[in-house]
């Protein structure tokens, strides 16, 4: 393979990567009837491993309507940690959830961290997190010194 070639092939990949990152957490229903991520704090606890600090707003209507769970999820999908929400958070709006322990290869530089109610799934807004900044839209990151 030629530069001129190797050097379009990489702009292709990274207008690829840009634009699935922005579909992923700009496509959303901002109603609140699903489960939003309002705000993510990411602290590295070692190398590879990570605690996230998850804030979810969703209009909580007991058992039957509820955010249920939030996860982790690299750029392709795959799920790199979650964390249960055990009840429902009717009185307890927005609300804030922790789960420590996500692995993150090195490789992986921004995730996106969704939230998920049970009647909707995960149609709420998201937020790209970039692991390589100190903070973002609606992220914040502590790297380890």
């Amino acid at each position: 393979m030629g530069k001129q070639a190797a050097t379009s092939l990489s702009v292709l990949l990274w207008a690829f990567t840009a634009c699935s990152s922005a579909n992923l957490t700009n496509n959303y229903s901002s109603s609140l009837n699903y489960a939003q991520v309002t705000k993510v704090s990411a602290i590295e606890q070692t190398e590879n491993t990570w605690c996230f600090h998850t804030q979810v707003r969703h209009n909580d209507q007991g058992w039957n309507h509820y955010a249920d769970h939030w996860e982790v999820i690299d750029l392709n999908g795959n799920v790199l940690g979650q964390r249960p929400l055990a009840h429902p958070h009717d009185n307890e709006q927005p609300f804030t959830r922790s789960q420590c322990g996500i692995k993150i290869p090195n490789r992986i530089k921004e995730v996106v961290v969704r939230a998920k109610c049970n009647h909707h799934g995960y149609e709420g807004k998201q937020v790209l997190v970039n692991l390589m900044q100190a903070k973002g839209d609606h992220f914040s990151v502590k790297r380890r010194q």
